[in-house]
């Protein structure tokens, strides 16, 4: 099997601006769907409170239990957490830009190192410029994945030190500003918080919620939803769903496709999207099982960091509202099987 030693170019415009334009000229009532959720606030509380607990009920336990209750518990509520910092990252829980940026900083404290006002202004960029090397941060540098490639021990050091990666991606972006006074202030935060863990709970509880952390976005199954979203496992699709039975803990972070349609609709709400407009979401190739995913990425040598689809148009720059699509409509859509895995 010829190993792939580059990423995958195409031509074509990303397709979320195009599909958006499609579906909202054929379901026009989508556009209700746009709006704010203000009581993911108390998603984010209570999240926030259940690591805290955990932490503080394992402190005096055997660091197999500090281990497992990691894996099994801190890992998933870490996850959710993951995803209230991206419902902020939206402005998806309040009006004010000011209050979604400290409902992410709060929802990023259990979480210890500091990364939801970095990963608001990487991963809009994200949204805006799919696909284009020097400003998406969810592409892996090509030393990255040229180092990594499709090598199962490679894959399994990349997931376990996932985080370390994304770092080592900030200096290939040189046209977003690194650092401004929220940065600042999202690390004064998580530094006193992670403090306040040690010296009031001491240094197995801190271990417990480090270990969250990591487990939460690397080798775990729930690893594979950063492989699930936009990896080429299916043809050239550029963007996947996953609908399993996780999206019930996972906040519907799932739904991809349908957020990369229509960013402005909160996390409640992104079923409707494929409820209402079915034929535009059924026909695409989609994931049911992070588990059987994050197996298959381990093993399938076909399956490697160069398995992302990159361009160099950057295109129009998208609207910041959605609802008012600028792509023009162009191609058509690949129409495909769901796949099992």
């Amino acid at each position: 099997m010829a190993r792939r030693t580059d990423f995958v170019y195409s031509t074509n415009p990303e397709p979320h601006r195009i599909r958006t334009k499609q579906i909202l000229k054929q379901h026009p009532q989508i556009r209700t769907l746009i709006g704010k959720n203000p009581l993911t606030i108390f998603a984010i509380l209570g999240l926030v409170a259940f690591q805290v607990v955990l932490a503080w009920l394992v402190k005096d336990q055997s660091w197999w239990i500090v281990i497992g209750a990691a894996y099994l518990l801190g890992a998933f509520a870490d996850h959710s957490l993951f995803v209230m910092i991206h419902e902020c990252a939206h402005k998806l829980l309040f009006k004010k830009p000011a209050a979604n940026k400290i409902a992410g900083i709060v929802a990023n404290m259990p979480q210890i190192f500091p990364s939801s006002i970095s990963f608001e202004r990487y991963h809009i960029k994200h949204h805006s410029f799919q696909g284009i090397h020097e400003l998406d941060a969810d592409l892996p540098n090509r030393w990255e994945a040229r180092l990594i490639n499709n090598y199962f021990i490679g894959k399994i050091i990349w997931l376990l030190f996932y985080p370390f990666w994304q770092v080592f991606r900030i200096s290939r972006l040189k046209e977003i500003n690194p650092f401004d006074g929220w940065l600042a202030l999202n690390w004064v935060v998580q530094i006193v918080f992670s403090a306040a863990i040690i010296l009031l709970f001491g240094g197995k509880a801190f271990a417990f919620l480090l270990l969250s952390f990591f487990f939460s976005v690397g080798l775990h199954p729930l690893g594979a939803r950063w492989i699930q979203e936009h990896y080429l496992t299916h043809g050239e699709q550029e963007t996947y769903s996953y609908y399993g039975v996780l999206n019930n803990v996972s906040f519907n972070v799932g739904y991809h496709n349908e957020h990369h349609d229509f960013p402005s609709i909160p996390w409640n709400r992104l079923p409707e999207i494929r409820k209402t407009a079915p034929s535009y979401y059924n026909t695409l190739s989609y994931h049911t099982s992070w588990t059987k995913l994050f197996f298959r990425f381990l093993f399938d040598q076909e399956i490697s960091l160069f398995s992302r689809v990159v361009r160099k148009d950057r295109g129009k720059v998208p609207l910041t509202d959605e609802s008012k699509p600028d792509a023009e409509l162009t191609g058509k859509e690949t129409l495909s099987e769901p796949l099992a895995n």
